[in-house]
């Protein structure tokens, strides 16, 4: 199987303590043998102030022990770096080779900024600082003013690079976390974008559903009266039901087509207010009288609003044509103002005695309206009209960049 680097990183990220065993290993083993080649009688190492005593296996012994705690450097850095500090200390004063052990406190001491808070960590560099002056005081070691810089520099450097690493990591939790929440939000959007599409698919299907029953209702009613009396009444009755029927399908269609995932929906345009006058037409053959007046200059609607003001003019029709009685006859003015569209439905059919059936029946037709006007800010009037009857009233507000 084929590695790459993000892989090999991920692995060496979950088996931390094995590369860390194999890294205190590798600095053990090349410290000791750096002591053990080491010729007898050599010269001062860089800031020692004698030649080193020959190794003996106390030597050995104290340079493992600074370096063999780097296997666990991730779970308890700062206790190990203070730990390690003692063997060292001993290393020079007892004026024995400490091979690569300082390198042991380095790592450590980056450990430390690496893994641990801000306070811990600068606790961590005191220590090491600590460490060295410590030897200078002592007489153990004699640097310069260029090694004071040089050791300076080194400790520094592990320190920033540890701080650096952490302050890394800690930028890329926050992006992921942050990630983690746009991601929650938007599910939730998406949650609350279908929960909105569902609900207005549900007005469009009431609404298409209840006025084309309606019609094909009246019209069968009608047909079953006419059917031994007047065939040819019958036959158009039954004729206009047909046509109804596909029409409602053919909506419907085009309504749940967004739903489809097998292949792309068969989606038609939506009805608006220049269908008014077929909508008219339908409302007369199934046996309600209806005029329409439209006044003003008719302009452009935006989509919603369009659909909206048809959609309310088709419940109030169907409502008239269901609940009036067979010799109602019903009115719709819609008058185009330059800020409103103003729309009103009335009939002269049964009026107070029927308004709780239209009112406050088992339908959502009426609330429907109240939700599609209420979303566009218009204002809605539902009631009985003076003189007898029903009427439905409502306003539309229109804004001149909506209209353009």
């Amino acid at each position: 199987m084929r590695t790459t680097p993000g892989s090999t990183r991920s692995w060496l990220r979950d088996h931390s303590l094995i590369y860390d065993s194999i890294l205190a290993v590798v600095l053990t083993t090349a410290s000791l043998w750096w002591i053990a080649s080491a010729a007898s009688g050599q010269e001062a190492g860089w800031l020692r102030s004698a030649a080193p005593r020959p190794a003996d296996a106390l030597n050995l012994i104290l340079a493992a022990a600074c370096t063999l705690p780097v296997a666990l450097r991730r779970s308890r850095p700062f206790v190990l770096l203070v730990a390690t500090s003692v063997p060292q200390a001993a290393l020079d004063t007892l004026h024995y080779d400490p091979g690569l052990s300082r390198l042991g406190g380095l790592v450590l001491l980056y450990s430390v900024a690496a893994c641990r808070g801000l306070a811990l960590s600068l606790a961590a560099l005191v220590v090491s600082f600590a460490s060295y002056v410590a030897g200078v005081l002592a007489g153990v070691i004699t640097p310069s003013w260029p090694d004071h810089v040089v050791v300076t520099a080194v400790l520094l450097l592990c320190w920033v690079c540890g701080r650096a690493l952490r302050l890394r990591r800690a930028y890329l939790a926050e992006l992921v976390q942050r990630a983690d929440r746009l991601e929650r939000a938007r599910e939730a959007d998406t949650r609350a974008a279908r929960a909105e599409e569902r609900s207005r698919i549900a007005r469009e299907l009431h609404d298409v559903v209840a006025h084309h029953v309606s019609v094909m209702t009246v019209q069968a009613a009608a047909a079953r009266k006419m059917l031994d009396i007047k065939p040819d009444v019958a036959r158009d009755a039954l004729s206009a039901i047909e046509e109804m029927g596909r029409t409602a399908m053919t909506e419907m269609r085009s309504i749940v087509g967004v739903l489809r995932t097998d292949g792309p929906a068969e989606r038609g345009p939506q009805p608006g207010m220049h269908d008014l006058p077929a909508l008219v037409e339908q409302m007369r053959e199934a046996g309600l009288r209806t005029q329409l007046w439209i006044e003003g200059e008719r302009r452009g609607l935006p989509p919603g609003v369009d659909l909206a003001a048809y959609r309310l003019v088709q419940e109030a029709l169907t409502n008239s044509l269901r609940h009036a009685g067979p010799a109602a006859r019903a009115w719709v003015t819609v008058r185009h103002e330059p800020n409103e569209l103003s729309i009103h439905v009335e009939d002269d059919g049964r009026g107070a005695a029927e308004e709780p059936a239209r009112i406050g029946g088992k339908g959502h037709g009426l609330v429907g309206i109240r939700e599609r006007v209420a979303l566009y800010g218009g204002v809605l009037r539902i009631g009985p009209r003076a003189g007898g009857g029903f009427e439905v009233r409502a306003q539309f507000p229109l804004s001149h960049s909506a209209l353009k």
